[in-house]
């Protein structure tokens, strides 16, 4: 099978990143005058899991940090915990996606699930050990179960809508990062 132009490549990060700008648009957007008593979902932390799961080249390491780093400054978390989070876990992914690509769905949501809990008590430890203010910890929590429960949400659109589906062994799996 022929590789797929560098330009099909570029496409799907330039994709990824105005997906992330999108998702950080919205939740910027005035939508309620209250706050809401639920969290919902860190979608930017499921669609950088399910990318990098599936097919790593479109989600390279740097654009993950800059996104997220861009979300924590816009949301105005503390700048860069979230993000060096984030980017921990989605190399830790990564190293594993080669792995879960013959197992099936259930290891892999598994896999972003255990992800998920680990970067978000890691983030609410660090934050109580520096004393920083932060959520209650049932919003934290629930906002982890609900990007878990979201997961599979975001890997069906991803690869119904926008065709991120996981590489075959012919293709190499993303072992290698093109740039």
């Amino acid at each position: 099978m022929a590789e797929r132009p560098r330009t099909h490549l570029w496409v799907m990060r330039a994709l990824f990143a105005a997906l992330c700008a999108s998702v950080i648009f919205w939740r910027l957007l005035p939508l309620h005058t209250l706050p809401p008593g639920w969290a919902g979902p860190d979608l930017m932390l499921a669609l950088a899991f399910a990318w990098v799961l599936r097919r790593p080249e479109y989600a390279p390491p740097l654009l993950i940090g800059v996104a997220v780093l861009l979300a924590d400054l816009m949301f105005q978390r503390p700048p860069g915990l979230w993000a060096a989070l984030v980017l921990l876990g989605s190399e830790a992914l990564r190293a594993r996606a080669p792995g879960l690509r013959d197992l099936g769905f259930g290891p892999e949501w598994l896999a972003a699930a255990t992800t998920t809990l680990a970067i978000t008590l890691i983030y609410r430890l660090t934050l109580a050990v520096l004393m920083v203010p932060q959520a209650p910890l049932g919003l934290s929590l629930m906002q982890m179960a609900m990007t878990v429960i979201c997961y599979p949400l975001i890997v069906l659109a991803s690869a119904k809508l926008l065709g991120v589906r996981k590489a075959r062994p012919s293709e190499g799996g993303g072992r290698r990062l093109r740039m």
